[in-house]
C-alpha cells in the first residue's frame, strides 16, 4: 500500500498514472497515452524470490519531466507520500538546462525527475 500511495502521487506530475495492477505488480503509463504511439511504462513489483525487497547500490531510475514545475511537483508529491529527499530541485552542472531533483521511495530506491529545457 505504501508503494502504491507513493507512486500514484509521484507519477502524476510527470503525466503518468496507474494503468495496471494485480497482486504482485503495479504498472504506470502515460496519461493520456501519447499520440505518437511511443509510451512510457514503469512497473513496481514484489520480489520474485519471496525475499525482502532491496534497493540497488549505484542504481537510479530517472523520469523525464516536461517542465521544471513538474520536477518541483514530483519532489513535493514524493516527500508528502513517504519519500525522502536526496537532492532538492535545481540546476545541475551537467549542462545549462539540466534541472533535476532526487528522492528515495519508501523502500530506499533512488529516483530522479529531470527537465532539460529552459524555463
Amino acid at each position: 500500500d505504501r508503494a502504491r500511495r507513493f507512486y500514484d502521487a509521484a507519477m502524476a506530475p510527470l503525466g503518468m498514472a496507474r494503468s495496471f495492477e494485480n497482486e504482485s505488480e503495479i504498472g504506470y503509463g502515460d496519461n493520456p497515452p501519447q499520440p505518437s504511439g511511443r509510451q512510457r511504462y514503469f512497473y513496481v513489483t514484489k520480489p520474485y524470490l519471496k525475499a525482502p525487497a532491496t534497493w540497488g547500490n549505484g542504481t537510479m531510475v530517472a523520469f523525464a519531466a516536461a517542465t521544471r514545475q513538474a520536477v518541483r511537483d514530483f519532489h513535493v508529491a514524493a516527500l508528502a507520500n513517504g519519500g525522502t529527499d536526496d537532492g532538492e530541485p535545481g540546476l545541475r552542472p551537467y549542462h545549462a538546462n539540466f534541472y533535476a531533483c532526487y528522492v528515495r521511495d519508501p523502500d530506499g530506491n533512488k529516483l530522479s525527475a529531470v527537465c532539460e529545457t529552459g524555463e
